[in-house]
């Protein structure tokens, strides 16, 4: 099994970054936080009394995992924010929630500080898919107490990039106002990209050149990429976050089936690798000294390709470690069904049922529009099982503005 870490490589080759190695840069970083982390309770008691490492490797060797589990924990036992705050309270501005997908809400703060260093990593992300000063991106979605684009749209401002949010209208209102303002950049989730191309008359005809997708595996999926260019005639950009560690990656312009990591502000781990090289991200937050995450095991599966400053993500998020679903013997992640759905065309929307049967787990399929027999089929080849789909009503089903929930016990 392959053990890949944030210096990284294969073989200890190590990436120089100007007059020093990546290495180098994330350890002083990582010696620098584990020095602020005497004053949090939280990571005080986790870490009993470790003072500085001389290497990666002894980080991750003396250093535990963190755990959304854990944290969720302490949160209850200490509420509302918990112990993992390194400053008094008073000294946090901003309050974000994480979405609960998975659990129950965490709240998180950030100290200004941690909110530049926030903000400071979507600037990079805009930078990497080429947004320029002088454009507009548009926002078509209601902004809640999640992390998310609040600091993209933050940054953008930053960077001289005209920010239109359209919080608290209609699907078909906000395509009314992208029609009038014309803006070169869309970020929503792939569903909801797909949505408002539906309900356009035209998608291309709106003006947008680039999409920036965020919150499902979709926009590292070359068949979900392709059915959002086909709508947008637009490029797309793929890029993921967590309210608990802010903006990690970005797509690669030269290569859009891959996430760049921004390593000088994260510390990343590969861990339990399968065998096709897929594992589980683990992510130590190098800048957020109020709200750190030590070694954090995010759930996220991913598979790590090698890049001259240290390594990427090889088809973007995979899935997540607890969505998976073994159906007789063969693991079946969402992203995986997502694209084969999308290679389907005349499919609108679809959900996945899983269901026990006999103490096994079954899975079926319904859709919205058409196909049904033809992604039978495209599912009993990819996959080599008998999944069953149902051609629903459309209407059915439901829409979805920011991350979907097509799976279903």
């Amino acid at each position: 099994m392959e053990f890949w870490d944030g210096h990284l490589q294969r073989g200890r080759f190590l990436i120089f970054w100007g007059a020093m190695s990546l290495e180098e840069i994330q350890l002083g970083k990582a010696n620098r936080l584990l020095a602020a982390l005497e004053s949090n309770l939280f990571y005080r008691e986790k870490l009993d009394g470790l003072g500085a490492v001389e290497s990666l490797a002894e980080f991750s060797e003396k250093v535990p995992f963190t755990t959304k589990s854990e944290l969720a924990a302490n949160q209850l036992a200490r509420p509302p924010y918990g112990t993992n705050l390194t400053w008094p309270v008073e000294r946090y501005s901003r309050f974000h929630q994480t979405s609960g997908t998975s659990g129950q809400p965490m709240t998180w703060l950030d100290d200004p500080e941690g909110w530049d260093w926030i903000r400071g990593n979507w600037e990079w992300v805009w930078q990497k898919a080429g947004v320029k000063a002088g454009q507009a991106a548009f926002f078509p979605f209601s902004f809640g107490p999640f992390l998310g684009f609040w600091a993209g749209f933050e940054s953008a401002t930053n960077l001289g990039i005209r920010a239109i949010p359209a919080g608290g209208l209609t699907s078909e209102n906000r395509v009314k106002m992208m029609a009038r303002l014309r803006p070169e950049v869309l970020c929503c989730t792939p569903t909801y990209g797909l949505r408002l191309a539906e309900i356009a008359d035209d998608a291309r005809s709106l003006g947008v050149q680039k999409l920036i997708v965020a919150g499902e595996p979709g926009g590292s999926l070359p068949e979900v990429r392709a059915r959002l260019n086909e709508a947008w005639d637009a490029e797309v950009i793929d890029h993921h976050g967590m309210t608990e560690v802010g903006p990690v990656t970005v797509g690669d312009l030269k290569n859009p089936s891959q996430l760049l990591i921004r390593h000088e502000s994260y510390f990343c781990e590969v861990i339990e690798q399968d065998e096709r090289g897929v594992g589980e991200l683990v992510i130590t937050t190098l800048g957020r000294h109020g709200s750190p995450l030590l070694r954090y095991r995010t759930g996220d599966l991913v598979k790590p390709a090698d890049q001259p400053d240290g390594f990427a993500l090889d088809g973007g998020i995979i899935g997540r470690a607890d969505d998976m679903v073994v159906v007789r013997g063969v693991n079946l992640y969402p992203g995986a069904v997502e694209e084969v759905v999308r290679s389907v065309s005349g499919i609108l929307e679809y959900e996945v049922l899983i269901e026990e049967v006999n103490a096994m787990s079954e899975v079926r399929l319904r859709i919205e529009g058409e196909g049904a027999e033809e992604l039978e089929e495209r599912l009993r080849e990819v996959f080599s099982l008998r999944i069953p789909v149902e051609k629903v009503a459309e209407g059915t089903l439901e829409r979805f503005e920011m991350k979907s929930k097509r799976w279903r016990k």
